[in-house]
């Protein structure tokens, strides 16, 4: 494996990688807006019948049904990016050269940091499939013939999953904002370079 490194390291470029913008954090903002969707269209769609009239004086032909939908298919599609963003989490970590010398905000340094969150990463990948999989059953067996669609303890399920996803990306926004993780101008600035020069 440290071969393989060595050998890519020539080819990396002001931001450790082999290519100019970092695909992970592009990938979790995806992941993360997906997620939010799906379960704010389901929470949508539960509180269908208070919020109906909104929906009437504001001409927004919306239906109980067309929320559910929209909350399935993003959670379905969250579920689908996840693992590339994961994947491409863990290709950009083997990269990660990080600030040694400091510690997070939280206290952590920089490689306890990089384990919290790619372990993280790991769970939430699998907490997004299992919730993924739940849904499915609800639209699909459970409650097909019922106006409501998903199960109160799942809309909670969903907001305690945001809660650790709120933890989680705090601990990303670490690595690049405190550890200089393939951050460009971070890392440029870091070396005494000029980032706008560099970084046409």
């Amino acid at each position: 494996m440290n071969d393989l490194i060595d050998q890519l390291s020539d080819q990396l470029g002001a931001n450790g990688l082999p290519y100019v913008v970092p695909i992970h954090p592009n990938l979790v903002h995806l992941t993360l807006g997906l997620f939010i969707a799906a379960i704010a269209f389901d929470i949508v769609g539960t509180f269908y019948r208070l919020e109906k009239p909104v929906f009437k004086v504001l001409a927004i032909p919306a239906t109980r049904a067309s929320l559910y939908d929209v909350g399935w298919y993003n959670m379905l599609a969250a579920a689908i990016t996840t693992f590339f963003t994961v994947a491409a989490g863990f290709y950009e970590i083997m990269l990660a050269q990080p600030l040694t010398t400091i510690k997070s905000a939280w206290g952590l340094e920089a490689m306890e940091t990089m384990l919290w969150h790619g372990v993280g990463g790991v769970v939430l990948l699998l907490l997004i499939v299992v919730m993924t999989i739940w849904r499915g059953f609800q639209r699909f067996v459970w409650r097909k013939d019922r106006g409501q669609e998903v199960q109160w303890v799942y809309l909670f399920a969903g907001l305690v999953v945001f809660a650790l996803m709120f933890g989680h990306g705090t601990l990303g926004a670490h690595l690049g904002g405190e550890f200089g993780v393939h951050v460009s101008a971070d890392r440029l600035l870091q070396m005494g370079e000029d980032p706008s020069v560099l970084l046409k």
